[in-house]
């Protein structure tokens, strides 16, 4: 790539940025049209325990 013309190379970069923007509107599109998952029904209060990696019930915590 070093002998490359640097417009070959702006090229190139720019038709890769294109085709990730298509596969990532395509992504969003997929999403979008996938129906929500219902409510958690007797889940924990706040945030997700799992994300801060430590569990609380009744006053014991347990890390894992």
């Amino acid at each position: 790539m070093a002998n490359t013309p640097k417009a070959e190379i702006a090229a190139k970069i720019a038709e890769a940025a294109k085709r990730a923007l298509a596969e990532a509107e395509e992504r969003r599109r997929e999403a979008a049209a996938q129906p929500a998952l219902p409510p958690e029904q007797g889940g924990r209060k706040g945030p997700e325990p799992t994300r801060y990696g430590d569990w609380e019930k009744k006053g014991i915590i347990s890390d894992f």
